[in-house]
């Protein structure tokens, strides 16, 4: 009887362990699974600097941008021609000196190059000599002219004293004149100062684009010493086809890329409309001037222009901004920055920055440019920082820390 009883508490202390033991799982599962669900519906991730800056994510604010309605074209950057030029010379030569690399800003009247040719010589002598024979024939003239006056001397050699004198002169203002193309000044030409060289200075201010020649090398009228550009005048000629030409007109802005450089983003905007169609692809030109930043634009670099066709403005983010996930599109908000003490580094005395970004969902719209129209699903404050670079990076991170807790 004894033993029947002993063998009923056992059953019974057995039954009440594996209850025990069920409740104590079952609470730990559902525990587990608020810590988890908590983390998901969260949607907070924590950087610190070091971690930012090893993935490449950058902060930034949500931008208005002209998205909506817009006409993709191709085009070059062009210059017009009376804003390019080529320094010459006047007069054939060698090249003496070459002042001037390709990239060099020159202004007018600067001296690009010196030249040097024995004619030069030659040029300011016969200067010098018609100079002097003139003064003879004006002492001959006056001489003739007394003669003739007093009926002591003949007409003709008065009219031929006349014609002489005349012909001096021409020859004088002619040779002068040459003097002074030359860059010399007619008035310092003497027996003692005599130039063999002969300056080449820029027609016009701009950028030296092309250098021809080298010192040594012999130019005549016809050879061109170097090759200046004026980029203030640039301008972007885009070729628009037929269909999207009604929707283009002057004062449009216009914004476009470099075919080699398509992250930096230039502005321009229509001044002209062509009237003929290019013979070979079909398209009209539509002419641009650039506005604003030029650096690093030079005459016949390609181009990708966006025609805006309404100046509706609308808040975008850089394309890098957006991630998805479960079929979702979502940024990432800065929602808090603090600094703490970084104990392993600087033995504590340093401070480490942690910035935690709140996932936030957006609806797409209109991609252009690198950048994508955005309309955020719940109110997001104006001047808020958020990641413009980095976004997959920091859903990662949000993924991790789930599993973690998971």
């Amino acid at each position: 009887m004894k033993i029947q009883i002993n063998i009923i508490a056992i059953i019974f202390l057995s039954l009440f362990l594996v209850s025990c033991g069920k409740k104590e799982n079952t609470e730990g599962t559902k525990e587990k699974t608020e810590i988890h669900t908590e983390n998901e519906n969260s949607g907070l991730a924590e950087l610190t600097q070091d971690q930012m800056n090893a993935v490449g994510v950058a902060l930034g604010q949500i931008e208005m941008k002209e998205l909506t309605a817009t006409i993709k074209a191709n085009g070059a950057l062009s210059v017009p021609n009376n804003n390019k030029a080529n320094a010459t010379s006047l007069y054939g030569g060698a090249i003496k000196t070459l002042n001037v690399q390709v990239g060099d800003y020159v202004r007018k009247g600067q001296v690009i190059a010196t030249i040097a040719n024995p004619e030069f010589i030659q040029l300011q002598e016969d200067y010098l000599t018609a100079a002097s024979r003139i003064t003879f024939a004006e002492q001959e003239y006056r001489r003739q002219r007394e003669l003739f006056d007093n009926d002591a001397g003949a007409k003709k050699n008065l009219q031929n004293a006349e014609a002489e004198l005349k012909t001096l002169r021409t020859r004088q203002a002619s040779l002068r004149r040459q003097i002074q193309m030359m860059g010399i000044s007619p008035g310092s030409v003497s027996n003692k100062n005599l130039r063999s060289g002969l300056a080449v200075t820029a027609p016009i201010s701009g950028t030296i684009s092309n250098v021809f020649l080298q010192i040594g090398s012999y130019i005549d009228v016809s050879t061109p010493v170097v090759e200046i550009v004026d980029n203030s005048s640039l301008h972007l000629d885009l070729q628009v086809f037929e269909k999207d030409l009604p929707l283009i007109k002057a004062g449009q802005k216009i914004h476009f890329t470099l075919t080699n450089n398509p992250v930096e983003e230039y502005d321009a905007e229509v001044y002209s409309i062509g009237s003929a169609f290019e013979s070979q692809s079909k398209t009209i030109p539509v002419h641009c001037k650039v506005r604003g930043n030029k650096a690093g634009l030079i005459d016949g670099m390609n181009a990708t222009g966006i025609v805006s066709l309404s100046n509706q403005l609308m808040p975008a983010v850089p394309n890098d901004a957006i991630t998805s996930a479960d079929g979702k599109d979502y940024i990432f908000v800065v929602t808090e920055e603090k600094k703490h003490q970084d104990e392993e580094k600087s033995h504590g005395k340093g401070e480490k920055k942690t910035v935690t970004f709140e996932r936030v969902e957006v609806v797409k719209g209109t991609s252009e440019m690198g950048y994508t129209a955005i309309t955020p699903v719940k109110t997001i404050p104006q001047g808020i920082e958020i990641a413009v670079k980095g976004a997959f990076f920091i859903n990662a991170k949000l993924a991790n820390s789930g599993e973690h807790e998971h």
